[in-house]
Parts: C-alpha cells; structure tokens; sequence
C-alpha cells in the first residue's frame, strides 16, 4: 500500500471493470423513483475519434463513417427519449444543473451532427443549453472553426482540448501524429469562437520526454492563457497500442513522472494558477464555471447518454458494457446502435452505505480544498492514519482534513486505499477485452 506513486488513473468510484450485467435488468422508470432530481447533471458520450493515441484506453474507435455516426445519433435520440419517459414517470420533472459532452472526441461529428446533437440534449432531453455550464472534448484537428461555431453557438462554456504535447517528436513517441502548428491553429481558433473557459490538456512521462521539454510545452501552452490546464500522467493500459509494445512501470519512470509532475505544478503555480486536484489547475483570475472532469464526472444524479456513458444514483450507477481492444469496441457499438428499447439498465453496480462513503471520501479527499471530518476519522481511521504518518495527510484548524502538496502528488495511489474488497474483487475478476 502505497508503494508506488502511479497505480492506476482514479477519478470515479466504483471504477467501470467492478460493473457488471444487472439481473434482473430494472427499469430506468423504477432507477430514478424517489431520486433528487432538482438538480442532474447530464453527460454524453461520442465513441469517435480520427486517431487512436497509443496511451488512450477510453471507449473510442477510429475511422467511424458517416452511415454510422447517423445511426449513432438515431439511437442516442431514442435512448434519451426513454430516458426522459423513464424520469416524467417516477417524479416531478428534472432540472439539469451542468451538462457535459465527452468521448472519443465529440467534435468528430461534423456541425450538422453536432447540432443534431445538441437539439437531441435540449428538445428531448430537457437540458436548458445556455442558461448552465456546458463542457465539450475536442481534439486539435477536429476543433475547426464552422464545428467551433456551432458549440459557442449553443452554449458551450468550456472547450477542453487535448493537445499532450507541443513537442512534435514525444507526440509521435505517444503514438499521437500531430503537428504543432496545426495545435497553434486549433488554439487561436477556439479564442476566436470566444468559449469562455479553454482547457488544455498536457501529459508528463512520455518516452524521450526531458524536464526542459516538458517545460517548453507547459510555456507554450501558457501563450493563450488557458483558464485551466489539466496536467496528466502517462499510463500504459494493456490492449492500448502503447501497452501492445510492452512499454510498462518501472521504478525510474515513476521517479521520473513525479519530477515532471512536481516541475509542472511549481511552474503553473508560479504563473497565476492554483491547484484543484492532482490534475486540475485553474486560472487565479479565470471565471467560475462548473462542468470539468473532477466536477461532473463524480455527481450523484447525472444521466449518462450514449455506449460508452455512465449514469449515477445515490444506490446504483448503471452504463453499457465496456471494452477497449478496436474489436470489441467495434461490436458494441454495433448492438448499441442496433438497440430499440432503452428502458432498462443494462450493467453496473449497486452502493450500499459503505461504498457510498467511501465515495463521498474519494471524491472530497482528492481535491485539494479536501474534505470534511464528519465520522471518516472513524471509518477509515487505519488508513487516513497511513496517510498522516507518509505526510500525505493534514489537519486544517477548521477541523477539515487534506492532502498535503506530496499528498496530491500521490493522489492515483492514495485513491485506490479507499477501495472496497468487493469492489476490488470484481474489478481483479474482470477480464479486459
């Protein structure tokens, strides 16, 4: 127990391989009964990108054609119109607080998509798009003016994008082609779409990656004074094309990425930014907007539309299933669009009052304005006491408990101590495909 600095990525629990088939499968209409509801968030997920990074694990294939970004949207409309029968149903009508568009790479879609996309978000779904905090994904080929336009156009606030790195050799190494240039581009037009919030998205601990690399990279992206930058770490999955050629943990690497890391947050820190969580920095002067990943991907009551998208209750969070081999991904996405009848819940996991604090804890203690006391000094008292004698752990004098700088620093390992035995059962049981 914390060994290692980089045991795995956390940023949701329980985490998608402790999910499985729901038996029976409830229908959303009983999910969602005695639910709040004054306040969801609402996520979709677009499957598509037009490269697959060598480090991307997420649910995603490449070389989507138009036929069947059609038929995607087809089923996400009917799914979204059961979703929204299955809420009218079992109580008083939602309010969507903050909503999200993710993947894969939305802007994948052309601007006809993309708007169909959104009609389908705010005709059939409800969502009140420019009136509440709206975060799209983009990539830097695809964030193009006429797709960039259609987004500001129906609210976006925020754009993240996922640039990696300026350095046009460690994109290569991160199986990544892109130019910078090209990045240049992309950033200059989303300035000029005039999104409020622009994030960029760097990674530390790619091969060949230097401390004065890594640096040229955080200095240029601080030339379009991006009101957040989200600073991650490599991390090679298996069935990922860098997993495929065997480029795996070792002890220098990890050395290695906690100097990039603490490099990266010290320059960032120096240059008006201050620090959220292990990934997230914000701008001092940037303005409030809610919708990034460590807000709206860890909210209780959120609908999730699209394979690939989760979807949380207070007792059960529910999604499609899950893959990452091309093949697999393929397939699901092939009996997702083929799908009919969306009213029931098809995999997932059921919280019970244990797992639902530990939860709560993970979600509080992995930001850097921690969490407070309440009864998890007695809960998880053997492990929060590891972490106070690491120095990872302090005690504010308002009483509330956080991570230290190192602490932060350790976040993906400190995570994973809060697991249950359950939930790490089912996800050592789980056979990724």
């Amino acid at each position: 127990m914390l060994d290692r600095p980089y045991e795995a990525y956390v940023y949701a629990y329980p985490h998608k391989t402790a999910y499985r088939p729901l038996a029976p499968k409830p229908l959303l209409s009983d999910v969602w009964r005695g639910e709040s509801r004054d306040a969801l968030s609402f996520y979709t997920h677009v499957p598509f990108c037009e490269v697959r990074c060598g480090f991307c694990n997420l649910f995603t294939r490449t070389g989507a054609p138009a036929s069947l970004t059609e038929a995607y949207l087809d089923a996400l409309e009917r799914q979204a119109t059961a979703a929204r029968a299955a809420l009218d149903d079992s109580g008083p009508a939602p309010r969507f607080a903050n909503a999200a568009i993710g993947g894969g790479t939305p802007t994948y879609l052309s601007p006809d998509e993309l708007t169909r996309l959104f009609d389908i978000a705010e005709k059939v779904m409800g969502v009140g798009l420019g009136t509440i905090p709206l975060s799209v994904e983009a990539s830097p080929a695809t964030a193009t003016p006429d797709r960039l336009a259609v987004l500001a156009e129906r609210g976006t606030t925020r754009l993240s994008l996922g640039v990696q790195s300026f350095d046009d050799v460690e994109a290569r190494s991160a199986v990544r082609p892109q130019k910078a240039a090209d990045v240049f581009a992309a950033l200059d037009a989303v300035r000029d779409a005039a999104i409020p919030v622009l994030n960029v998205d760097l990674i530390y601990g790619i091969d060949g990656q230097t401390r004065e690399s890594w640096q040229a990279s955080l200095r240029t992206a601080l030339r379009w004074t991006p009101e957040e930058i989200y600073l991650y770490p490599l991390y090679v999955r298996p069935l990922t094309g860098l997993g495929r050629l065997s480029l795996g943990h070792d002890t220098e690497w990890d050395a290695q990425r906690l100097d990039l890391y603490r490099h990266g947050r010290d320059l960032l820190l120096e240059n008006g930014y201050e620090q959220v969580s292990m990934r997230m920095f914000r701008r001092l002067d940037a303005p409030a907007v809610e919708g990034g990943e460590d807000y709206a991907c860890q909210t209780d009551g959120m609908i999730g539309l699209g394979c690939g998208a989760r979807s949380y209750t207070a007792s059960l969070h529910y999604s499609f299933d899950y893959a990452v081999s091309a093949s697999e991904v393929r397939g699901i996405i092939d009996e997702y669009v083929a799908t009919g009848d969306f009213s029931r819940a098809e995999v997932g996991y059921r919280l019970d009052e244990d797992e639902r604090a530990r939860r709560i804890l993970i979600q509080s203690l992995l930001q850097a304005d921690g969490m407070e006391r309440g009864d998890a000094a007695e809960r998880f008292g053997a492990e929060l006491a590891l972490l106070s004698d690491r120095g990872f752990l302090a005690s504010l004098p308002d009483g509330r408990l956080r991570l230290t700088d190192e602490g932060l620093a350790w976040s993906d390992s400190v995570g994973p101590m809060f697991f249950s035995e359950p939930v790490r059962a089912a996800m050592r049981a789980y056979e990724l495909r």
